[in-house]
């Protein structure tokens, strides 16, 4: 027979008090985010305008895969795309989308926490959870606000419901079709949001909803990730399916696609990673002589998902650490239980978790903070990142002297350079050559809506027409009267998405990445473009194409 939720420690009570501590931390981070009157951005610049351009474009009603170019999901801009088309700015609508999703998981973030957790520590998972959701910032000790990378932050919220859904049983039996839903739900929005997230925890919930004997939880998970597949197959056909492998495959073999901090082994032996390398070992082993077989050994099969995640995201922020510290709570021993060291297991994993919490603190409460960072925020210097003072991007504000102080990086142990006595031994490779012109070893850092705006505005030859930018953005469109370039790259990569649609192009003398200007005029130089000058000043030279 079943075992009801109230014979095992959660009282209704108790339940209602766990509803309470979520709804209370929605309102709290989430009003809050919204009192400034819109979004005002410290940080990570280029990547906001990434994000607003892949945004603005669905609100549109253009496809992702198909119309632009992008290896992140649809599900990552989708709520902020939908808010901007009911008429939202951009800076409300990037709150609004992190109220919407808080919302839409809140039922599921409850129910996993209160039907496999004690009170505590459901409160504690359901508010690690929504923290997630609602920050403005990605995570790290840095304070400044920025929505980049909240894709991260809403996969590893699904995540830690997948995970803790598989590896911890129920406890009673008719939660199957819940638990399943849930299951099954997240991992297939974790496909459409980062199919890495869906890569590295596949295998480890799957083989826990098997050694847990979740049998048919695992069936409706299969089912609700097909009900999800074929929505999407729906709504977009099947070729969007095609193009996303496509978009994946393409960055997966770019070379300009760098890896975005430390390498692969350093996220395991590097001074700042050792010890946490060493709590989840530690967790397996102590876990496995407590006696629970089953939570260790998908523990063991969760380390390399945990790690490569965090290598793979930027910042390698390890907040796997926080559902670690939880399930190594929830899977101790009840009673004193000793080790074949004489280690007392249940006062030693209390102990650990402890240590896995202190080392996920500082990433915890700087996305706790945040948002009431923000609504503190001294607003003089700041002014609209898109210059606008009304419409859809009029309410998204950013540090003046960040997006108009445009700076030049400039190598000088070049030929003909005063210390071209060191260029050898430099080793800063090939300089770029396109069209009988050679480039100076020279980047932009900073700036960027002062240089788009400038640029843009010259462009008085392009008449409203696409343009093709040489450089890893692809964004004078939001700032001047052009038409976006059909199926580009709002984040480049190194290729020629959507070049065939331009009519210009657009090639700076200073990029903003270098590498990535090199690999896309290489590509055009190897594809024998059709191109004529018909603009030369010193920062640009504007080609028409065909």
């Amino acid at each position: 027979m079943d075992k009801p939720l109230k014979e095992a420690g959660m009282s209704k009570t108790n339940r209602g008090a766990v509803l309470l501590v979520l709804v209370a931390v929605l309102i709290a981070m989430g009003g809050i985010s919204l009192l400034k009157g819109g979004f005002f951005i410290g940080k990570h610049e280029g990547d906001t305008i990434h994000l607003v351009d892949i945004v603005m474009r669905m609100s549109m009603g253009q496809k992702p895969h198909s119309d632009f170019m992008t290896p992140i999901g649809f599900l990552a801009f989708a709520p902020m795309s939908m808010f901007v088309a009911w008429g939202s700015g951009i800076g409300h609508a990037i709150i609004q989308s992190q109220i919407f999703v808080a919302i839409a998981l809140l039922p599921a973030i409850w129910w996993v926490s209160v039907s496999r957790l004690p009170k505590r520590l459901a409160m504690g998972f359901g508010v690690v959870v929504l923290v997630m959701i609602l920050a403005l910032v990605h995570g790290e000790a840095n304070s400044a606000v920025s929505i980049s990378m909240h894709y991260n932050r809403w996969a590893w919220a699904l995540a830690y419901l997948a995970i803790m859904g598989s590896i911890l049983p129920p406890i009673y039996g008719q939660s199957r079709i819940a638990d399943g839903a849930i299951i099954g739900g997240a991992m297939a929005a974790l496909v459409l949001i980062k199919v890495t997230y869906f890569v590295a925890f596949a295998l480890p919930v799957v083989l826990a909803l098997i050694v847990t004997r979740q049998i048919m939880t695992f069936v409706y998970a299969i089912i609700a990730g097909l009900i999800v597949a074929g929505a999407v197959t729906a709504l977009y056909g099947v070729d969007f399916w095609f193009a996303y492998l496509a978009d994946l495959q393409a960055v997966a073999s770019s070379e300009t696609r760098a890896a975005p901090g430390l390498p692969l082994d350093q996220i395991l032996i590097a001074p700042a990673y050792m010890g946490i390398t060493a709590i989840g070992v530690a967790g397996v082993i102590l876990l496995r002589q407590a006696g629970a077989m089953a939570g260790g050994l998908v523990l063991l099969t969760l380390l390399p998902g945990f790690v490569y995640v965090t290598y793979q995201n930027y910042g390698n922020d390890p907040q796997w650490l926080l559902l670690f510290a939880i399930l190594v709570l929830a899977l101790r021993p009840e009673t004193d239980r000793r080790a074949p060291s004489g280690l007392e297991l249940r006062g030693a994993l209390g102990i650990l978790a402890v240590i896995a919490l202190t080392f996920g603190a500082p990433s915890l409460l700087n996305m706790a903070y945040s948002p009431f960072r923000h609504n503190a925020v001294d607003t003089t210097d700041y002014i609209p990142m898109f210059f606008e003072t009304e419409g859809a991007l009029s309410d998204l504000y950013a540090f003046a002297p960040r997006i108009v102080q445009v700076t030049e990086k400039r190598g000088l142990d070049g030929v003909g350079e005063y210390f071209h006595e060191w260029n050898e031994l430099a080793d800063r490779g090939e300089p770029t050559e396109f069209m009988g012109m050679t480039f100076d070893d020279c980047t932009l850092d900073g700036g960027m809506a002062a240089y788009s705006e400038s640029i843009g505005a010259e462009l008085t030859a392009v008449n409203g027409q696409p343009v093709f930018v040489a450089d890893i953005f692809n964004a004078l469109w939001l700032y001047q009267d052009f038409a976006p370039v059909t199926g580009a790259a709002p984040w480049n990569y190194g290729d020629l998405s959507g070049f065939e649609n331009a009519s210009h192009l657009l090639v700076p003398t200073c990029p903003m990445s270098a590498q990535v200007h090199g690999a896309i005029l290489d590509a055009i130089t190897d594809a024998e473009a059709s191109l004529t000058e018909i603009d030369r000043t010193e920062m640009y030279i504007l080609y028409e194409i065909g």
